[in-house]
């Protein structure tokens, strides 16, 4: 995954240290000149004299040594330096503030900083600790989570629109909840499309799970209540409600899924959305986190995903971590997000 990215980074580091090189270049070959006629016009000195001099000498061609292979970038050249690297970010879908922070980041590090070594050494390093700066790893395990709680059931609602695969990831971390021997029920709250209460159905009669639902068009909120009601008096763990796959601009639909919540009150709402959309992806959990406060997102179809620019920016942008990441339609396609992997598919 992210192959696309993983090129289009190593191309553009690649053109900017090339270009820091040609710049240090200019300035190394005057520093060599001006040394030649410091060396031109220096006084002869009696051999007497040498030992004295030995340690002042070697100061000054440990100087000259360093000028020659240090680099130092200044902002102005740093600016036109930049302009390949966020170009491939943001053909990449790299959000604009995670682009930002990069180019801060970039600037502390590179700016008037004698750069010494490889300049691409340097350029990898500063931007593989941005990267790891903007992704964020969560900071608890879902199923110990879960098992802590006392008051049960635990309940999870996920939010997202039509088409994120939000129907088959309810179902595949069903199966990794039974994986791990916790009870589950299936709750089908989306009531605005028959399709969506039939596709669950389908995958509770597969996981062999009791599903709660209503008719179509029946009150979301009213079935969301029931499937909580039906797991506290099974002795139930986890309760799983999905809900309807609203556009983030649609303020009714909004406000249905802003009463399931409230009604419920869920210990996790999570956003479910793929990965392939890119911006589009990163708006949508903008809008859906300043709606409902998220607490975590699954992102969808990151195996088929060449850019990556969502899963860098979308945690950075809701501060909210990613929790699983989708990679197929199998049940057992399901990750936890991991920053290392991540990394890894990025080339660092």
């Amino acid at each position: 995954m992210f192959n696309f990215l993983k090129k289009k980074l190593k191309e553009a580091v690649s053109i900017f240290s090339k270009k820091v090189e040609e710049e240090s270049k200019i300035e190394t070959k005057g520093i060599k000149e001006e040394t030649k006629v410091e060396k031109e016009i220096e006084k002869p000195v009696k051999i007497e004299q040498v030992k004295k001099e030995e340690t002042k000498e070697k100061g000054f061609f440990e100087k000259i040594k360093e000028k020659l292979t240090t680099r130092k970038i200044d902002e102005e050249q740093f600016e036109k330096l930049f302009s390949n690297l966020e170009l491939s970010l943001l053909e990449n879908n790299v959000a604009l503030e995670v682009i930002d922070k990069i180019k801060e980041d970039l600037k502390v590090d590179l700016v008037n900083v004698g750069i010494q070594g490889k300049i691409e050494d340097a350029i990898k390093k500063s931007l593989k600790e941005s990267l790891e700066d903007v992704l964020k790893q969560p900071d608890f395990d879902l199923i110990e989570k879960i098992k802590e709680k006392r008051d049960k059931p635990y309940i999870i609602v996920f939010v997202g629109i039509n088409g994120g695969g939000k129907t088959t990831t309810i179902a595949k971390l069903a199966n990794l909840l039974l994986k791990n021997k916790l009870k589950v029920v299936l709750v089908a709250a989306d009531t605005f499309r028959a399709a969506s209460i039939q596709q669950l159905e389908e995958h509770a009669k597969n996981l062999k799970l009791k599903l709660i639902k209503h008719d179509y068009g029946a009150d979301p909120a009213a079935v969301a209540f029931d499937g909580v009601k039906h797991a506290k008096a099974h002795n139930l763990d986890v309760v799983l409600i999905d809900t309807a796959g609203r556009q983030h601009t649609n303020r009714n639909l909004i406000d249905e899924m802003k009463k399931i919540i409230k009604v419920v009150k869920p210990d996790l709402k999570i956003f479910v959305g793929e990965s392939i959309t890119g911006n589009d992806c990163i708006e949508q959990v903008r809008q859906f986190n300043e709606a409902i406060d998220i607490d975590g997102i699954i992102l969808t179809k990151v195996d088929v995903d060449e850019k990556g620019g969502t899963a860098i920016s979308i945690s950075y942008i809701s501060s909210k971590p990613i929790f699983y990441i989708g990679s197929g339609q199998k049940y057992n396609d399901l990750e936890e997000f991991s920053k290392d992997t991540i990394m890894k598919s990025l080339g660092f």
